[in-house]
C-alpha cells in the first residue's frame, strides 16, 4: 500500500472542503464543521482525499473502506503490469546450421512476447583458443534478429562464455 498520510476527520486543516459522498456525488464546498456534522449524520469518516486542491477535496468514506478501496487498485495495477523476463539461449561457437534456426525461433518468440533474450555462447575445451568465433556467432545472432530486435548489451567474455542480451525495438 502507499505510504500517503490522509487526514480523517478533526485531522483535517482547512477552512472550507469541496465535499464528495461515498458514491462520488458532490455536496459541494462547505466549511470542515458542516462537513463533520455530515459526516456524523452518515455514521462515516470525512477523509481528505486531495489536499493539493483548492479547496481542497473530501470525502464522506468509512476510513478502513476506503483503505481497503485504495490497496486494491494498487493490486489491479500491479497485476496489469506485463513482467519482462529475461530468456537465456546457449549457442556454441561451431554448431550446426539447423540448430541455430531453432534457436533463433525461439528467441524470436520470447522477444515478441515481450522478453529480453541473453544469449551465452559457450566454449569447451580446444575451442577457446579461437575465441575470435564468439563474435562471429554473435553477428549472426544480430543480423537473425535484426529486424525485431535492438542490442541491449554488447557481448563481453565471462569466463568460458561470451554473453550478450538483445531487446524489442
Amino acid at each position: 500500500m502507499s505510504t500517503v498520510l490522509y487526514r480523517i476527520n478533526n485531522q483535517i486543516q482547512a477552512k472550507e472542503l469541496r465535499v464528495l459522498r461515498e458514491d462520488g456525488t458532490q455536496l459541494g464546498v462547505i466549511s470542515k464543521e458542516l462537513a463533520l456534522e455530515e459526516a456524523k449524520k452518515a455514521q462515516t469518516d470525512l477523509v481528505e482525499i486531495a489536499p493539493q486542491a483548492l479547496p481542497p477535496v473530501a470525502k464522506l468514506i468509512e476510513f478502513s473502506k476506503f483503505r481497503y478501496q485504495l490497496a486494491r487498485k494498487e493490486r489491479e495495477a500491479k497485476s496489469s503490469q506485463k513482467k519482462v523476463e529475461l530468456k537465456e539461449i546457449r549457442l556454441t561457437p561451431f554448431m550446426a546450421a539447423g540448430d541455430f534456426e531453432t534457436k533463433m525461433t525461439k528467441a524470436r518468440n520470447y522477444l515478441t512476447d515481450g522478453d529480453k533474450v541473453r544469449f551465452v555462447i559457450k566454449f569447451v575445451g580446444r575451442q577457446l583458443t579461437h575465441k575470435e568465433f564468439g563474435d562471429t556467432v554473435w553477428q549472426r545472432v544480430v543480423l537473425a534478429l535484426a529486424d525485431i530486435s535492438k542490442i541491449e548489451q554488447a557481448p563481453k567474455w565471462v569466463g568460458k562464455q561470451y554473453i550478450g542480451a538483445v531487446c524489442r525495438k
